[in-house]
């Protein structure tokens, strides 16, 4: 399982090291998706098999569906660490996310995420202020 918040910088050629404890847990190769909310989803490849099974059984007579499987899929790639750890994070996928040099790496349980350091602390203030509506909510679906 995926946690914690790390702080890192993209280097001149695009590349961030990743926490060693995402290493370990990502393996030897994983996968590099454009996310939710203008950030990047990175996958160990048992989650992504999960997960593209899942997207492989949406309705692709609904355009919404089409839409979201072309989105998520056509941004992906796989992604191998070099011997220092760091990962090359294609200019496409950073552009998509407005990466620059400051960068926020988060664990959330079965993914981890590359944000912006702009755009996360923008989007923690945003939601720290709605946190507990948020809660609400959620503990009314059960979970």
């Amino acid at each position: 399982m995926f946690m914690g918040e790390y702080q890192h910088t993209l280097d001149d050629k695009g590349r961030v090291t990743l926490p060693v404890k995402f290493r370990d847990e990502l393996g030897p190769s994983f996968v590099m998706t454009r996310g939710l909310d203008t950030c990047l989803f990175v996958y160990p490849m048992s989650e992504w098999e999960t997960l593209e099974a899942k997207l492989k059984r949406l309705p692709m007579t609904r355009a919404d569906a089409r839409a979201f499987v072309r989105f998520f899929f056509s941004g992906a790639t796989v992604c191998e660490p070099d011997k220092q750890g760091r990962v090359l994070i294609p200019a496409g996928l950073r552009d998509y996310a407005k990466l620059d040099r400051d960068v926020v790496v988060l664990g959330v349980s079965n993914r981890v995420e590359i944000w912006s350091h702009v755009l996360w602390s923008s989007y923690a203030e945003e939601a720290s202020q709605s946190f507990a509506e948020i809660a609400e909510k959620l503990v009314d679906l059960d979970l």
